[in-house]
């Protein structure tokens, strides 16, 4: 168990530093290409990764299509959807919000595998409302709106990540040999088949944007996806296969962590005080959800 904890730290800490990269260039380019881009990295580096140092396993074509659904609801959808939080909210807000996913796996996980869930946990919700409306409080005394588009476009990306995270656990529990590289290489290639579908409905020049980035950008962009797809999912999946899935949740709260310090510091800002509010409630809610 105590590895899992291991994989579930180093899987936010590379994440928290991918997500800083991720909200700049969706700032200034797009979230979809953002995504785009970073699922096309994550397939070649597990492809690669597989290729080189483990082996293929043959797997049914009815789970080869729930990882690859999974990729394409989670990873694709979903992240579109998270990194657009990332540019509105700042990523350390947007990973309070999804810090509270386990609430919505533990649920679904007592449905499709039968695992305990406390009901007492889901007090707390009291804790996720708290923080929500801190938020909105300080959207509210900035600009003199709420903003409940970005957190409900953060919500629907927890929902749809959660989601996605239930059937890659659902189709590991019946591909016992299949390792963690492979299941996240397939979801890569539904993250990338989104993002060909949405490119016919709301083009997003992939390539054009990719040729008006210099060295140093491209360099950083590659940097970012290695870190926040290629080792975050490489090590979170790592946990999710044999783990309780609400017991990750104890492990939440240092994805929330890492990300608030770094915003912090590339922004060259001291947190706001509605971010420390914030992130006590964010604290209660996951000291009920840990123990």
């Amino acid at each position: 168990m105590k590895e899992v904890y291991l994989y579930g730290l180093g899987a936010n800490l590379t994440f928290a530093i991918g997500s800083q990269i991720f909200t700049i260039y969706s700032r200034q380019i797009s979230s979809s290409w953002m995504n785009c881009f970073k699922a096309i990295i994550g397939a070649l580096a597990f492809g690669i990764f597989v290729s080189l140092f483990g082996s293929w396993h043959s797997i049914e074509p009815k789970y080869f299509a729930l990882f690859f659904f999974s990729g394409f609801m989670g990873l694709g959808i979903g992240d579109i959807f998270l990194l657009k939080s990332f540019s509105l909210m700042g990523p350390g807000r947007t990973l309070m919000i999804f810090g509270f996913q386990p609430l919505l796996i533990g649920t679904l996980s007592y449905f499709v595998f039968d695992q305990a869930l406390d009901p007492k946990k889901f007090l707390a919700i009291f804790f996720c409302i708290l923080c929500l409306a801190t938020f909105s409080l300080e959207s509210f005394k900035k600009s003199g709106t709420w903003d409940f588009r970005a957190i409900s476009i953060a919500f629907i990306g927890v929902l749809l990540d959660g989601i996605g995270v239930i059937i890659t656990r659902y189709s590991f529990d019946f591909n016992p040999e299949l390792t963690a590289m492979e299941g996240n290489f397939h979801r890569c290639l539904g993250a990338i088949f989104a993002f060909i579908l949405l490119s016919f409905w709301k083009p997003f020049n992939f390539f054009s944007k990719w040729k008006e980035q210099n060295i140093k950008a491209r360099s950083i962009l590659i940097f970012g996806s290695l870190m926040g797809t290629f080792l975050s999912l490489a090590l979170y999946l790592k946990a999710i296969q044999t783990a309780h899935l609400a017991t990750l949740s104890g492990i939440a709260i240092t994805g929330t962590i890492f990300s608030s310090l770094l915003e912090c510091l590339v922004e060259k800002k001291w947190p706001s005080r509605y971010l420390v509010v914030s992130f006590i409630f964010f604290l209660g809610g996951m000291y009920i959800l840990s123990f």
